[in-house]
């Protein structure tokens, strides 16, 4: 391995920490889904019952995160959201190190691999998934380039721990899983690893969406509400995917998804061929569930969604330069080609941006000293923004459109921000929330400053 790709490794890994720690400290980072996180394993590392006061339930009902628990022995050192800062850019960026090997195994050269790492680090989705929140499934990005390369190496061992580490992660990944082994089955001819991993993916989203999600959440999975066209439960929108293909073909040919496939591909289509698309059959069940989901989220390059396809794409695109194929084929105009696909799609802009990360600057220092404030790990009602600030405590509940009712007295802290009312909420629920307060004895105005104040019982 060329010791520019350990220095890449290292400069990404500081980048994604400094910039996904900066959105945080500007209270640009939100309850949905940091602050679920943080707080599940901030309990779990206390010896307490990961349910999450957001969701309601255990956080196993959201999406059978196993990983959560080894996590958790990270916040038994010092706990701090910074794990998870931390946590996510490493493994972001170690998914060059597979990347490189997958590519050099392929009969690329020395340089060519290292331009394969360079492509993989600057593709956008991998800048954007670092700034919002934390995500488990970034530690799968590695371990699915691992899992493909301990394949084609023979190795079992690594092979298994990887589909481990991955299924660990989310339960929607053994999908991907189960895809894999299919892949490696018909079209790799690796028969042991293929089975072994359609086999495992199939055991486990069976596991996961009939038993572990419905007995922790007491509802189907959580995106379930997203595919409602085709049924109620997992079960029956897997059933209707086969049997209604009218249904799901008038879903996919849409203008939205054209869009998305655009801003998916173009950052390598200069590396895609015809001929050497075989790669990106484990890639089909994620793209598939992007492409008929009425979430939107779902059909960008800035959340989660799309990251289990990114490891096909960059293999489509070694085998294709293996073939001596593809529209560019040299290392200036490919890295040149990714770094123009990063400047035009990755969102660094946000961070001089009044209307995105800049926009509550103005409150930042009332809200800074507000959050200081809060001593003690009892109850908290803040906004979706201040949540992810005082998760390590058993309860906080947000103040959304709708809580202007909710009974306060269960309360120790409400923490508001007039000025910005945050995700979900409005400057009339704040303001009925203030004034509901004012009316209660029991709470005293602890800190008030640039519209942020602080209520405390006594």
């Amino acid at each position: 391995m060329q010791k520019h790709l350990t220095w890449a490794m290292a400069i990404s890994t500081i980048i994604l920490f400094t910039c996904s720690s900066l959105r945080h400290a500007l209270f640009q980072s939100t309850a949905f889904d940091l602050g679920i996180f943080d707080q599940a394993v901030y309990l779990i590392s206390q010896g307490e019952s990961p349910v999450s006061s957001f969701l309601g339930f255990h956080i196993l009902g959201d999406h059978a995160a196993l990983i959560f628990y080894p996590l958790a022995l990270l916040y038994k050192i010092y706990p701090h959201v910074s794990w998870l800062f931390a946590v996510q850019a490493i493994s972001l960026s170690l998914g060059a190190l597979p990347t490189w090997y997958l590519a050099r195994h392929a009969g690329l050269g020395e340089k060519q691999a290292t331009t394969m790492a360079v492509v993989y680090l600057l593709y956008p989705l991998v800048f954007n998934i670092n700034l919002f929140d934390f995500h488990p499934e970034v530690i799968a990005l590695p371990s699915i380039l691992g899992a493909i390369l301990a394949a084609r190496l023979g190795n079992g061992w690594w092979f298994g721990l990887a589909l481990i580490l991955i299924l660990s992660c989310k339960a929607v990944l053994s999908l991907t899983v189960a895809a894999m082994g299919f892949w490696l089955l018909v079209f790799e001819k690796k028969r042991f690893y293929g089975a072994m991993a359609l086999f495992a993916g199939i055991a486990w989203f069976l596991i996961t969406t009939q038993v572990i999600i419905p007995s922790f959440s007491g509802a189907e999975a959580a995106a379930v509400e997203r595919y409602n066209f085709l049924g109620d439960s997992v079960l029956e929108i897997a059933t209707n995917l086969l049997l209604k293909p009218g249904i799901v073909l008038s879903q996919i040919f849409t203008l939205p998804n054209l869009e998305y496939l655009l801003l998916l591909l173009s950052p390598v289509i200069w590396g895609l061929s015809f001929r050497h698309l075989t790669p990106l059959v484990p890639a089909i069940p994620a793209l598939a569930l992007n492409l008929i989901s009425n979430y939107q989220a779902q059909k960008d390059v800035v959340h989660q969604y799309s990251l289990p396809i990114l490891p096909f794409l960059l293999l489509a695109v070694i085998t294709t330069l293996a073939a001596g194929k593809g529209l560019v084929k040299t290392r200036r105009g490919i890295i040149l080609w990714s770094l123009v696909a990063f400047l035009a799609l990755a969102k660094f802009g946000r961070f001089a941006s009044t209307s995105h990360y800049l926009a509550t600057l103005d409150t930042w220092q009332g809200t800074r000293e507000a959050v200081a404030l809060v001593k003690t790990k009892d109850s908290v009602l803040t906004s979706a923004q201040i949540a992810p600030h005082l998760t390590h405590r058993p309860v906080v509940k947000l103040a959304t459109s709708g809580s202007e009712s909710v009974d306060l007295s269960q309360f120790e802290y409400v923490l508001l921000n007039m000025r910005h009312p945050g995700w979900a909420s409005s400057p009339d629920t704040v303001i009925s929330l203030v004034q509901r307060l004012e009316q209660m004895p029991q709470f005293q105005l602890r800190y008030r400053r640039d519209d942020v104040v602080l209520y405390q019982q006594h």
